[in-house]
């Protein structure tokens, strides 16, 4: 499959969380790293066994780049629909950050807040999270495929190390065949070092995500 999404982001480097009484509601916002849908899923269980007793566990995640939207996930998680998932969502997608996971765990105090207070509590609520975050850049990579005589492996370990390559897989045969990911930002380069250095001898295969 092609690179689609071909940009450095921001994901969380800790989870955060804030709490407040709204009309005898208790609200507790958190956000949390995550690495896949899975892992989202699995870190959603988590808090709902820290909170056995909460009358909704509300969430939102963005598990991948944020560009990619079969990364999205959201749930009212028995509230009115559309008064907590989608503008927790609608926060996380505003922040720009990928690989993330926010979840409003919601003590209800017997007042009802409206529509209009739901959205405000439950988006609210990450809006100051997520101002308590501190992040770190991940870094947008693909793979490709070398296939080179034996008599280049020194000067395409040298070439590995200098764009900040790494092996996934080698094969040898008549030729060594190596598989590599490596940033994008790296990809055209690095490519082009290496067909330089052997006069085209070199063959560089497709960026693959």
């Amino acid at each position: 499959m092609e690179v689609a999404h071909s940009s450095d982001y921001l994901r969380p480097k800790s989870a955060v969380s804030v709490e407040e009484v709204i009309k005898k509601s208790r609200f507790i916002s958190l956000i949390v790293p995550v690495q896949s849908r899975e892992h989202a899923q699995r870190q959603l269980a988590e808090i709902k066994n820290t909170h056995p007793q909460a009358r909704h566990h509300c969430w939102a995640f963005i598990a991948g780049h944020p560009n990619d939207s079969q990364c999205l996930g959201f749930s009212d998680d028995g509230e009115p629909s559309g008064t907590a998932g989608k503008p927790m969502l609608a926060q996380l997608q505003g922040s720009g950050l990928g690989q993330v996971l926010a979840v409003v765990v919601r003590y209800s105090g017997g007042i009802k807040l409206g529509t209009g207070g739901l959205v405000k509590a439950y988006g609210g609520g990450v809006q100051q999270a997520l101002k308590l975050l501190t992040t770190e850049t991940v870094v947008a990579s693909g793979s490709c495929m070398l296939e080179y005589d034996y008599s280049y492996t020194t000067q395409v370990e040298m070439l590995l190390n200098k764009h900040g390559a790494t092996k996934l897989d080698t094969q040898f045969s008549n030729l060594a065949k190596m598989q590599v990911s490596l940033p994008l930002s790296e990809y055209s380069a690095f490519k082009q070092q290496l067909i330089n250095l052997s006069s085209g001898q070199i063959n560089v295969s497709k960026l693959l995500s």
